[in-house]
């Protein structure tokens, strides 16, 4: 999955601009699938007018420059079908926490207590978020089924660091002591 193919599958459904587009991907629905910049964005729109899977208009607005909105063709909702029918590559997950966690032994037990707390509240906070997009409108049922997978799968997540936080506090080193004064 790319960024050309993410671009297709949000104008699957309506009409964006560049922008709206980089909104969706950020801190909407299409966050959790492909990471896209701006820089990643446009190029991939122009690729696709070019080729003639995606048309755009103009737009004026009053006291704003003139925005371009993009609507996909026939032709592009024929290809982005092509294109989920191509092999998946691998889900791609990065987490500095991980990191962190990797090296707790070397780390002060508070630091990594107060880390670890902050991390199972960030995905109790983001099952949250989940849950309030998905009470916003009508789900399909294909959106309620990846609702729930990413609802169980941070639900697990958050679940785990709650029950074994104490292993990841115990592996840290204890604060050092301060050398009593002479």
């Amino acid at each position: 999955m790319n960024v050309r193919t993410l671009c297709l599958s949000i104008l699957y459904d309506g009409e964006a601009t560049g922008y709206e587009i980089r909104r969706l991907c950020v801190e909407g629905e299409c966050a959790y699938f492909v990471d896209a910049s701006f820089g990643s964005i446009y190029p991939a729109l122009a690729r696709l007018e070019t080729e003639g899977l995606v048309t755009s208009r103009t737009e004026q607005q009053d006291g704003k420059p003139a925005k371009k909105v993009y609507s996909i063709t026939d032709t592009g909702r024929e290809a982005f079908v092509a294109e989920l029918g191509e092999p998946l590559g691998e889900d791609v997950f990065r987490s500095p926490f991980l990191l962190f966690a990797r090296f707790a032994h070397i780390l002060p037990s508070e630091l990594v207590e107060s880390r670890i707390r902050e991390q199972a509240d960030k995905i109790a906070e983001s099952i949250k978020t989940i849950e309030s997009a998905a009470n916003q409108g009508q789900l399909t049922p294909a959106d309620k089924w990846v609702v729930d997978y990413g609802r169980t799968v941070l639900g697990v997540a958050e679940q785990y660091m709650r029950s074994h936080m104490h292993e990841l506090i115990t592996m840290a080193r204890a604060e050092p002591k301060k050398a009593a004064a002479e």
